[in-house]
Protein backbone atom coordinates (compact mmCIF):
# COMPACT_ATOMS: atom_id res chain seq x y z
CA UNK A 1 0.00 0.00 0.00
CA UNK A 2 2.83 2.42 0.80
CA UNK A 3 4.34 1.83 -2.66
CA UNK A 4 1.06 2.86 -4.27
CA UNK A 5 0.88 6.05 -2.20
CA UNK A 6 4.52 6.86 -2.97
CA UNK A 7 3.73 6.27 -6.66
CA UNK A 8 0.94 8.86 -6.50
CA UNK A 9 3.29 11.33 -4.82
CA UNK A 10 5.88 10.77 -7.56
CA UNK A 11 3.21 11.37 -10.23
CA UNK A 12 2.35 14.63 -8.45
CA UNK A 13 6.05 15.60 -8.38
CA UNK A 14 6.47 14.97 -12.11
CA UNK A 15 3.25 16.39 -13.51
CA UNK A 16 1.61 18.76 -11.04
CA UNK A 17 4.13 20.28 -8.62
CA UNK A 18 4.94 23.11 -11.03
CA UNK A 19 1.37 24.39 -10.78
CA UNK A 20 1.28 24.63 -6.98
CA UNK A 21 4.09 27.15 -6.54
CA UNK A 22 7.49 26.93 -4.97
CA UNK A 23 7.83 24.86 -1.82
CA UNK A 24 9.04 26.80 1.19
CA UNK A 25 10.74 23.85 2.86
CA UNK A 26 13.90 21.90 2.12
CA UNK A 27 13.35 19.08 1.29
CA UNK A 28 10.07 19.77 -0.45
CA UNK A 29 6.88 18.58 1.20
CA UNK A 30 6.39 15.84 -1.37
CA UNK A 31 9.92 14.52 -0.83
CA UNK A 32 9.38 14.77 2.91
CA UNK A 33 6.17 12.75 2.52
CA UNK A 34 8.01 9.97 0.70
CA UNK A 35 10.76 9.87 3.34
CA UNK A 36 8.25 9.88 6.21
CA UNK A 37 6.11 7.12 4.68
CA UNK A 38 9.16 4.95 4.02
CA UNK A 39 10.50 5.39 7.54
CA UNK A 40 7.33 5.46 9.67
CA UNK A 41 4.65 3.80 7.55
CA UNK A 42 1.50 5.19 6.00
CA UNK A 43 -0.45 6.35 9.05
CA UNK A 44 2.32 8.18 10.89
CA UNK A 45 4.01 9.34 7.65
CA UNK A 46 0.83 10.94 6.32
CA UNK A 47 0.12 12.51 9.72
CA UNK A 48 3.64 14.00 9.83
CA UNK A 49 3.26 15.29 6.26
CA UNK A 50 -0.11 16.91 6.98
CA UNK A 51 1.32 18.59 10.08
CA UNK A 52 4.18 19.95 7.99
CA UNK A 53 1.87 21.25 5.27
CA UNK A 54 -0.28 22.93 7.93
CA UNK A 55 2.85 24.74 9.22
CA UNK A 56 3.52 26.19 5.77
CA UNK A 57 3.81 29.97 5.97
CA UNK A 58 4.74 32.08 2.95
CA UNK A 59 6.40 34.67 5.21
CA UNK A 60 9.29 32.28 5.89
CA UNK A 61 11.25 31.18 2.87
CA UNK A 62 13.35 27.99 2.74
CA UNK A 63 12.66 26.70 6.19
CA UNK A 64 14.78 23.79 7.26
CA UNK A 65 12.38 21.53 9.06
CA UNK A 66 14.19 19.74 11.90
CA UNK A 67 11.20 19.24 14.19
CA UNK A 68 10.20 15.81 12.90
CA UNK A 69 12.55 15.16 10.00
CA UNK A 70 12.32 11.51 8.95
Amino acid sequence: MSKILIGFIRIYQIFFSGFTGKCLYKPSCSTYAILAIKKYGIVKGVKMTMNRINRCDAAHIHLYDTEDYP
